[in-house]
């Protein structure tokens, strides 16, 4: 991959003449990361299921002297990724940023959930994803110019989340998707990269740790206290938006690949899973050879999972 730029003593961020789509951003994340790119600059193709949000975030970017314009539609399907493309070349000319947002949440434990509660989950964000990020590359191949495709995931999928069995599937599949695309549109200098945002939105108000001082900062009007913004990485959907808009940016070529966190006062970088320990023995490992040498070897040190709270 290309080497990592130099950004020493960047000037403002100024994305004039970039057009993005931004999927899910009738509300939430994807609201803010519609409102930051129109104000640097960037012509905005607003996506949601609710005709009368995209119709609001549509003039609220306009209203911040960007360039906006709608799609109310549902995304998964290969039909609305196609609609989402052709509304930015009919609008605004091209194809710069796709950044994937669109999201639902089904949440319950693994017995309790059922199979429309998956595959209605897999749609939107996994299948939303590829068709949207296909379409987007099809299209900027075409431009040979390059893009960005942004793809946005979650600590649940990096890490796993309870009741989340579906939402997390979804969302590691989709830092799998960036990893593997980076390698496939790299010749193309189509960046590909996954977002880890953490921010104050409905799912995170269901976290029982970050509920007061949630309801406490939304009724007073008063910043989130600093061991949710600094400890843990959780702030407003603005505070995640300036990475959306650096990523969309000419001082982001280069990279490509990465999963890379954002909320409150904390910018992140993921590791990619890797192998962590290993061990040999000639001709192979047999049940007992393996039950023998796992506590003092391999499992020594097993890994953590879930999303730390508190």
């Amino acid at each position: 991959m290309n080497s990592a730029p130099n950004f020493g003593g960047v000037d403002a961020i100024n994305l004039t003449g970039t057009v993005a789509v931004v999927t899910g951003s009738g509300r939430g994340l994807g609201l803010a990361y519609g409102k930051a790119l129109g104000k640097a600059g960037a012509s905005v193709v607003v996506n949601d299921v609710d005709p009368a949000a995209v119709d609001e975030a549509v003039g609220a970017i306009r209203a911040a002297g960007g360039q906006a314009v709608g799609v109310a539609a549902a995304v998964g399907s290969s039909e609305t990724a196609e609609l989402l493309v052709d509304t930015a070349v009919r609008s605004f000319g091209r194809l710069d940023v796709m950044v994937t947002n669109a999201g639902i949440l089904r949440d319950r434990v693994l017995w309790k959930m059922t199979d429309d509660d998956f595959d209605d989950v897999v749609r939107v964000h996994l299948r939303g994803t590829f068709t949207c990020a296909r379409a987007a590359a099809i299209r900027m191949r075409e431009q040979g110019e390059g893009g960005r495709l942004v793809l946005v995931g979650s600590p649940a999928g990096q890490r796993g989340n309870f009741g989340q069995t579906n939402y997390a599937a979804a969302k590691a599949g989709i830092a799998a998707m960036a990893r593997t695309w980076a390698l496939e549109l790299a010749r193309a200098d189509i960046m590909v990269n996954a977002v880890v945002p953490v921010a104050a939105t409905a799912m995170t108000r269901t976290i029982a740790a970050f509920a007061p001082a949630i309801e406490e900062s939304e009724r007073t009007g008063d910043p989130l206290p600093d061991w949710l913004r600094r400890d843990e990485g959780l702030g407003t959907a603005d505070d995640a938006a300036g990475l959306i808009v650096f990523l969309a940016s000419p001082v982001a070529r280069g990279i490509t690949g990465q999963a890379i966190g954002v909320g409150g006062d904390r910018l992140t970088l993921w590791a990619h899973p890797r192998e962590k320990v290993v061990a040999f023995a000639s001709g192979g490992w047999s049940a007992e050879a393996i039950a023998e040498q796992w506590a003092g070897g391999v499992g020594a040190d097993p890994e953590t999972y879930g999303i730390p709270a508190g």
